[in-house]
């Protein structure tokens, strides 16, 4: 690839990144008018929550067996076992937990978002939205967005408590470790900010990952293959939108040293 052809990719991504972040500010206005179609909304929000729980959760599941392995081995050499499960549940709670289901909504449902819409672009039929008299950001974007801000969370919430119990059954089958000492252990470590940072965060994310296949959705061109264009851009940028955003989202909540370990003991 050229220099000038990156140099005009990298161009064209700017220009409908700007386009995300001015369809998020349209999107708070119009939520502003309190304009919802409900029926796209709950629609929507089963598209974003119950089609989405299995792969989810599997996901979480799995990430809390890892995590535990890779934690009570070098726990256990420092004598620290009874730390095990609040390490587990902190790691799942704080960043594991809504980054990972984020990104399980962002491969799932953003790119649905985005070929879904980038298809209607193609064929005219937003254009007819407009000679209804119909806004394709009230009728379209603001269902999307609604769903994945309510439905992420609840997907979080739920991953959370499947990751701790996967990490669970391997301190206690694989380690010997004591189920009540795990239990006691991450209900020790864990208090309620964690619990609300995941649910702030889990919100945020929704909202942009519908943002932003919304958006690559409405500015396709080119066909079928800038349908399949805009899929992959969309995916990719709101995976580097969470990555980004969750440094900043959890400096801003942990700042400060911590006190959740000398707690926990």
């Amino acid at each position: 690839m050229s220099e000038s052809t990156r140099n005009s990719s990298l161009g064209i991504w700017s220009q409908r990144l700007l386009a995300a972040i001015l369809l998020g500010g349209q999107v708070v206005i119009h939520l502003l008018r309190g304009k919802i179609h409900r029926r796209n909304t709950i629609d929507q929000m089963a598209v974003a929550g119950p089609e989405s729980l299995l792969i989810a959760l599997v996901t979480a599941a799995f990430v809390g067996m890892v995590f535990t392995i890779q934690v009570t081995r070098e726990f256990l050499n420092f004598g620290a076992g009874s730390a095990v499960g609040g390490v587990v549940a902190l790691a799942l709670t704080r960043e594991l937990g809504p980054v990972l289901t984020g990104v399980v909504l962002a491969g799932r449902v953003g790119a649905a978002f985005a070929a879904e819409i980038g298809t209607m672009r193609v064929t005219e039929q937003i254009d007819a939205l407009y000679m209804l008299k119909s806004d394709p950001i009230d009728y379209l974007v603001i269902p999307r967005v609604i769903a994945c801000c309510l439905m992420l969370p609840a997907l979080t919430l739920l991953s959370i408590v499947v990751g701790i119990v996967g990490g669970l059954l391997i301190a206690t089958n694989l380690y010997n470790l004591s189920q009540n000492i795990f239990l006691d252990s991450a209900r020790d470590f864990l208090n309620v900010w964690d619990l609300c940072s995941a649910m702030i965060k889990a919100s945020f994310f929704g909202a942009m990952i519908a943002v932003i296949g919304c958006s690559w959705g409405l500015t396709t061109t080119g066909g079928a293959k800038g349908v399949g264009q805009s899929t992959t851009a969309s995916v990719v940028t709101a995976l580097l939108t969470i990555f980004i955003s969750n440094f900043f989202l959890s400096w801003l909540m942990f700042q400060g040293s911590g006190s959740a370990v000398l707690q926990g003991f």
